[in-house]
């Protein structure tokens, strides 16, 4: 099959949908991408018209999403585009989808820290302090899961044994974001 595959660059227009299905995971959000250009008769750049796609996701992107992705965070998705006509009100209209297959952030607006999640452990996708949260001091095992011994990348992947939460600082211009509960 012959699927057109595009990678937009843009900002999540709204939270991501997620929903539980009998063949997995499935969620959905807006994505905005407005083009900027250098108008040279004012000297100083525009913004184009903004074009909206809804993303659709699934299974495990679909999961990973809905703990990773807010309101108005810089993002790269890759995936198939769809196009599809319906007639709503006696009116013709267009909706323009992605089915990604990947997304990220876009690293040239910010950082970002990733976290491996482990399979079938949908609970290390929560923001930390939720409920759910895996890792929590009820659980004796702690993040590496029955009988972990922690292993060399115990420590967030770094060798050196620092431990994950103080590894990493924020620049003066970063906002300290909830982390995100996660397994090596």
């Amino acid at each position: 099959m012959n699927d057109t595959l595009v990678t937009l660059v843009g900002n999540a227009a709204t939270g991501v949908e997620f929903r539980e299905t009998a063949t997995g995971g499935m969620a959905r959000f807006r994505f905005a991408v407005t083009p900027r250009r250098w108008d040279r008769e004012k000297q100083l750049w525009t913004d184009g018209h903004t074009s909206f796609y809804t993303v659709w996701a699934w299974r495990t992107l679909a999961l990973n999403l809905s703990g990773s992705v807010s309101v108005g965070e810089p993002l790269v998705v890759h995936g198939r585009l769809k196009v599809r006509e319906e007639e709503r009100e006696g009116q013709r209209r267009t909706f323009v989808d992605i089915e990604a297959v990947a997304v990220g952030h876009d690293l040239t607006r910010g950082t970002s820290a990733f976290r491996r999640v482990m399979r079938g452990e949908p609970a290390l996708t929560a923001r930390v302090g939720s409920a759910d949260r895996a890792d929590g001091p009820d659980d004796p095992d702690g993040p590496d899961g029955p009988g972990g011994d922690g292993g060399p990348d115990a420590s967030g992947g770094s060798r050196g044994g620092a431990e994950r939460s103080g590894s990493r600082k924020p620049t003066g211009r970063q906002k300290v974001a909830p982390e995100l509960v996660s397994a090596p």
